[in-house]
């Protein structure tokens, strides 16, 4: 079966619609395995603040102390990762809400202790236990907290939590939801762009503000694993057209010249 994994980020999931629960049960219905992977960093936010707890960002990254990455544990694993689930079972998908700490779903190292503080990146994925749960009919909803050799914790950004998934499960499809319908030019949403063409629109101003960080990071998917394909779709309405092809822009590598 092929597999397509879903990459919620925090600032749409209190927007996503019907539909696009809808649209995964089509998905499944038709024969893909789906994987959610979400953030929330919106929420996060919010509850450092009536905690009265600072944290700051470090070249896109919260900064993340013992005392931060508590909250996001709490946040992450715990009210956004259920309320995900129970969005999923109210469509009639069975789902499993985990963190990457669950059955060491994600192994992890820190990316720079002194600068970030407790922010990993991925090492290692467990392949055979999410192959397990999606073999049992299950859409795994994981949340980005991992842990090391030593067992200490991590925040891990959603978006390269979701590629390395991706990359690990060798997915078919890596979905980018966001609040808009892909990347606009001149009014329209572009249905397919190689990379280079990607990089160019973000030289001429085209892509800016919170579409950069989400297209970078398709960027990296696509250079450093073994991903063909990476799609922005929007979250918002159902992920699917009226073929049953999905919407959005596709980001594709170049076309290799023989």
């Amino acid at each position: 079966m092929q597999t397509i994994v879903i990459k919620c980020g925090g600032s749409i999931l209190a927007e996503l619609s019907d539909s696009f629960f809808n649209s995964i049960k089509e998905l499944k219905n038709s024969g893909y395995n789906v994987v959610v992977v979400h953030g929330g960093g919106p929420k996060i936010g919010q509850t450092l603040a009536s905690l009265n707890i600072e944290s700051e960002f470090v070249n896109g990254l919260r900064k993340t102390t013992k005392e931060v990455l508590d909250v996001a544990e709490m946040v992450l694993s715990g009210m956004v990762n259920k309320k995900v689930v129970i969005e999923l079972e109210k469509s009639g998908i069975p789902s499993i809400g985990l963190s990457g700490c669950d059955a060491k779903l994600m192994k992890a190292k820190p990316i720079n202790l002194e600068q970030l503080g407790y922010v990993g990146e991925i090492e290692q994925v467990n392949v055979s236990f999410l192959e397990f749960l999606l073999s049992q009919n299950y859409v795994p909803v994981i949340s980005p907290i991992g842990f090391d050799v030593d067992f200490t914790k991590y925040n891990i950004n959603a978006d390269s939590a979701a590629a390395s998934v991706a990359i690990a499960l060798k997915a078919e499809h890596l979905l980018f939801v966001t609040d808009v319908d892909g990347i606009i030019k001149d009014g329209e949403v572009q249905p397919s762009l190689s990379t280079e063409s990607v990089l160019t629109l973000i030289e001429e101003g085209t892509i800016y503000g919170g579409m950069i960080p989400k297209v970078n990071a398709a960027l990296s998917a696509l250079r450093d694993g073994g991903l063909n394909e990476i799609t922005i779709i929007n979250g918002k309405d159902s992920l699917l057209s009226m073929d049953g092809t999905l919407k959005g822009t596709k980001i594709v590598k170049e076309l290799e010249v023989v």
